[in-house]
């Protein structure tokens, strides 16, 4: 089976050949290295935060002649939360450039730090993929990782990952909002509610969706905030309690691909950082955006000032007067 511990190899082979055949002498192809192997990258990019998964990739592999593989495990420096796992399955890439997974262990189990699996399937060769979900002990500390595996012949191997800083942002996905019915928009919540739900809780409610067709103004899908004057919120009644004002500041060309994660192909996305959300100027920004588009959003800062969010529109709705949208938050 085919894994990233061929990369090196294959390297190796190619620079052989390109040496030798300078000299016009026989090519003879290196053994492999005896023992037990193992190799480690990171599959996942952009910043790390709650809510997204940490990704890599750990090869391991023994000569046939020489055993199997046993176990396997992964040891990070904080316990990542509920959802860290190893993937049961071995992958490797097809001629169309698709991962193919076969199983070859146990589910894993977490064991306080450590996450383990136990090999079902006799190979000499597997790549399992790691997902480390960070938890809220790891937020503005850093985390590393120690990968390890077992042989049959009683070997052992590990690789050294990390550190890697958490940082202090958080996201929720594709949260559906329609104008007089779920349009009521938490920052500190991450989510969308109802009139009768933002009564519930109206310190919480920053932002109310609207859409309006109104003579001689381009009013369409609006992110407001609840204090906002009552022309930027016409027809609306606010539920009781429900005031709050809020920081609110178009972007149209900011598109994170970390919001938006099962777009591919495109070479436009970026990923927002803690340092953008400390040095955007919001001092002068009003409280509503009027006019929003799909793939635009709004930089929003709540009005006790501890959060600072994008809200970015994945999609819009004219006719059903609804848009899907995202939030990255970065608490303050």
């Amino acid at each position: 089976m085919f894994s990233i511990l061929s990369y090196r190899s294959v390297v190796l082979a190619l620079a052989i050949v390109f040496i030798v055949g300078c000299k016009e002498e026989e090519y003879q192809v290196p053994l492999p290295e005896s023992g037990l192997q193992n190799d480690c990258i990171k599959k996942s990019n952009g910043p790390n935060m709650l809510g997204v998964d940490i990704e890599f990739m750990y090869a391991i592999a023994i000569q046939k002649g020489e055993g199997k593989l046993v176990s396997a495990q992964v040891e990070a420096s904080i316990a990542g939360a509920g959802e860290t796992y190893i993937d049961h399955r071995s992958y490797h890439t097809n001629d169309n450039g698709q991962d193919i997974g076969v199983i070859v262990t146990d589910p894993s189990t977490n064991e306080g730090l450590r996450t383990k699996v136990n090999f079902s399937v006799d190979t000499n060769a597997a790549t399992l993929r790691f997902y480390y979900r960070p938890s809220l002990e790891s937020v503005d500390k850093e985390v590393s990782f120690v990968f390890s595996a077992t042989s049959s012949n009683g070997q052992t191997v590990s690789y050294n990952m990390g550190p890697y800083k958490i940082r202090r942002m958080e996201r929720a996905l594709n949260i559906g909002v329609a104008d007089g019915q779920r349009s009521f928009i938490s920052i500190e919540d991450m989510k969308a509610y109802t009139a009768a739900e933002a009564a519930s809780r109206p310190d919480a409610i920053d932002l109310v969706y609207l859409h309006r067709t109104i003579p001689g103004i381009t009013f369409a899908h609006a992110l407001i905030a609840p204090a906002t004057d009552a022309i930027y919120r016409p027809g609306l009644t606010l539920p009781t309690g429900v005031g709050r004002d809020a920081k609110i500041f178009k972007a149209w060309n900011i598109r994170d691909i970390q919001l938006e994660p099962n777009v591919t192909g495109n070479n436009t996305f970026v990923y927002l950082d803690e340092e953008d959300f400390i040095n955007i100027d919001l001092q002068a920004a009003p409280n509503y955006a009027i006019n929003m588009k799909a793939q635009s959003g709004v930089w929003v800062e709540t009005a006790d000032r501890k959060y600072r969010a994008f809200v970015y529109l994945n999609s819009v709705n004219d006719a059903g007067k609804s848009v899907v949208l995202s939030i990255k938050r970065y608490r303050m």
